[in-house]
């Protein structure tokens, strides 16, 4: 099955803007000053939210890369490349829900930061799962393709 032009630059999009943030969250503790805000006599709290932030950094970063990299096997619905991106969608959910509902960023010291990473983190969670759904359909349009072409015969 070949899908649409603009679901696979809908995909792609997706996974680069997810790449991107993983990048760019690297370098977030000297970009916002984190360390100005913690007393340094609690450097175990320091390493913490560090290996915290690389870890998560690396994870985001990494799946997104690798779902560029097998963004043709995906796109061709190859079911273990998309359960990845199902997985991928359901972690950015998670932060838009953590943003939007539990917990919202605290306004101070940045406001437009704060408001920025809301709408960004949203926006990407709902276009992700838009095309999650987009997956859901078109490979229940192929499993239904094959049956009926197999109760042909």
């Amino acid at each position: 099955m070949v899908l649409k032009k603009g679901i696979c630059i809908f995909y792609y999009v997706t996974v680069v803007t997810s790449a991107l943030v993983g990048l760019w969250h690297f370098f977030v503790p000297w970009m916002f000053q984190w360390y100005n805000y913690l007393p340094m006599q609690y450097e175990n709290l320091i390493v913490g939210i560090d290996y915290t932030n690389y870890c998560f950094s690396l994870l985001l970063f990494g799946l997104s890369v690798m779902l560029i990299i097998l963004g043709k096997k995906a796109l061709s619905l190859n079911r273990e490349v998309i359960y990845f991106y199902f997985f991928l969608t359901i972690v950015w959910i998670f932060r838009a829900c953590l943003a939007s509902f539990i917990e919202p960023w605290p306004l101070q010291p940045i406001p437009a930061a704060a408001i920025g990473q809301l709408i960004a983190s949203d926006s990407l969670a709902i276009m992700m799962l838009v095309m999650s759904i987009c997956f859901i359909c078109f490979i229940r349009k192929q499993k239904n393709n094959m049956n009926s072409g197999l109760s042909t015969c």
